[in-house]
């Protein structure tokens, strides 16, 4: 059973199901497999050409700001990943936490806890991360659209190194297969 997002005042957003693995702290040292989607599904990132991604301006933003993620913290690597038209993909990596206090994350531990992202966590990570990017376009007045990214993210934990390379496979031949790509659109 999904658990439902409960929020003390009322909210749209008050009955959202997520679709992280319940009770795993994505705080946690490991490899994760992420894909963040544009609003939509709009190719506002780039193009793809000659099987090679080919980024307009927040195409690079996007690109930057996600180098950006690790510069910024002592604890996070990045690996493979590629922008494309409409998403992206990317592996990143959670060394030990900063934050020597953390806890399994369990519904006990949970009571009395805000219901926001935990710092350090992967959600905290992207949801920084989109922040980083629509608020540097709107700077740059590169993108007038009020929304760049999908709500949430996909993520997949990578439990061992035949999974990672698989992905790794998989990120570096995506420009390649776009038009079989899933998320494709003409």
């Amino acid at each position: 059973m999904k658990s439902i997002c409960m929020q003390t005042s009322p909210s749209p957003f008050s009955f959202r199901r997520s679709i992280r693995l319940p009770k795993y702290d994505y705080r946690q040292k490991g490899v994760y497999f992420v894909t963040l989607c544009t609003h939509e599904n709009s190719k506002i990132f780039g193009s793809i050409r000659d099987g090679q991604v080919r980024l307009c301006e927040l195409g690079t933003v996007v690109r930057d700001e996600w180098l950006h993620v690790a510069e910024a913290r002592p604890n996070i690597q990045l690996d493979h990943f590629v922008v494309m038209p409409n998403h992206m993909h990317g592996l990143i990596i959670i060394e030990d936490s900063h934050n020597t206090n953390t806890m399994p994350v369990d519904s006990a531990s949970r009571e009395g806890q805000s219901k926001t992202l935990l710092s350090g966590s992967l959600g905290a990570i992207i949801g920084q991360f989109k922040i980083a990017v629509t608020r540097r376009a709107k700077l740059n007045q590169i993108c007038s659209r009020r929304r760049i990214w999908q709500r949430n993210y996909h993520e997949h934990i990578v439990r061992n190194e035949i999974s990672l390379n698989e992905i790794r496979q998989y990120i570096v031949e995506n420009p390649a297969r776009w038009l079989e790509d899933s998320l494709f659109v003409d």
